[in-house]
């Protein structure tokens, strides 16, 4: 479907202690119509659609140009609204659901009928989340429907964590956005499978493995996420993903990035380094993108897909990105990293 123009309603977040807001209003009641309409969460903005409307999902597959078979998470505003979507309410999401949510924790349930089948890629199971974001969930609350919404990008590219993101993605694909800032957390939230027996951790995010363990004890993580010709229970499971238009490296050892550097312009490529505040100094390349401290790697998550998508603007051929260790928020920084550069290691 193609929009002669996408609309933007922009929100002040003090504006939502009133009674009224009048922007949000408008754009719930487009979702709850069919439209397809993107809108920002803690995370990252999500491209919001009725879950329980096939056509509204399909057109998010079209705008977003996804494989069908990549399951879509929904978006509540109430843990009431479950009732209609999930078969049970197993003792370790009831937990996980006490101390996390609103949040940036999915929980994957036995799903119910009446979710649009797209949704769930023919699944049996669905994952669900509530957003902890003040704009998300108003426009939920006013929506009055579970919303299915993937990340507010192209398939493939880095996540939007701005409305500009949005936009340059999107223009014309999709009725509307609604622009409430910059995002928080910066990654896609961690996705956990509490549907049957020990809870399975599919993908990292904004809620480490750690702090689930904390609250539910010890849990299992699929190694290789999904394995080819598998339907993935869960998005970012599968397919390239976050991926800048230059070739991404990553290098382990960032002593080498200065040769690596020095090599490929002298090859004639205009030539990117992704690193952190601690080092920026430290490279003679044409872009040189600090991604937030190394020793605060929030700030890291925060920056990233800005970042990645800052290389392009720059029109940047070839980057060289430092790596982080696997261990808290690190997993999640190295599995959007790791994604993006298709593994890809000096």
């Amino acid at each position: 479907m193609s929009y002669k123009q996408t609309k933007i309603w922009t929100v002040d977040n003090s504006s939502l202690l009133e009674d009224k807001a009048p922007e949000i209003e408008e754009a719930a009641l487009w979702i709850k119509n069919g439209e397809v309409v993107a809108f920002p969460t803690e995370t990252v903005y999500g491209l919001g659609a009725n879950a329980l409307d096939e056509k509204a999902i399909q057109s998010i597959f079209t705008a977003k140009g996804r494989p069908s078979d990549n399951p879509l998470i929904v978006h509540i505003a109430k843990e009431s609204q479950l009732d209609d979507l999930v078969e049970e309410i197993p003792a370790t999401a009831q937990s996980l659901m006490e101390v996390f949510w609103p949040g940036p924790l999915s929980i994957i349930f036995k799903r119910k009928e009446g979710i649009a089948p797209s949704v769930t890629a023919g699944l049996s199971t669905v994952a669900i989340r509530m957003p902890d974001h003040p704009v998300a969930l108003r426009l939920l609350e006013e929506a009055g429907v579970p919303v299915a919404a993937p990340s507010a990008n192209l398939s493939g590219k880095p996540s939007p964590t701005t409305a500009a993101h949005v936009f340059h993605d999107l223009n014309r694909k999709i009725a509307g956005i609604v622009d409430g800032g910059p995002t928080g957390v910066g990654l896609e939230s961690t996705v956990i499978d509490c549907s049957e027996g020990t809870p399975i951790l599919y993908r990292p995010g904004g809620i480490t493995k750690e702090q689930i363990e904390e609250i539910i004890g010890p849990i299992d993580v699929d190694p290789a996420l999904a394995s080819a010709g598998e339907a993935p229970k869960s998005p970012g499971m599968k397919y390239t993903h976050y991926s800048p238009a230059g070739i991404l490296y990553l290098v382990d050892n960032r002593e080498n990035i200065s040769n690596y550097v020095h090599e490929a312009k002298k090859a004639g490529s205009r030539v990117g380094v992704l690193t952190t505040e601690e080092n920026a100094d430290a490279y003679d390349a044409d872009v040189v993108i600090a991604c937030g401290k190394r020793n605060d790697l929030a700030t890291v998550a925060m920056s990233l897909y800005k970042s990645l998508r800052s290389f392009d603007e720059e029109k940047v051929e070839v980057i060289f990105a430092e790596t982080f260790a696997k261990e808290g928020l690190g997993i999640a920084i190295m599995n959007r990293l790791e994604k993006a550069a298709e593994s890809k290691r000096l």
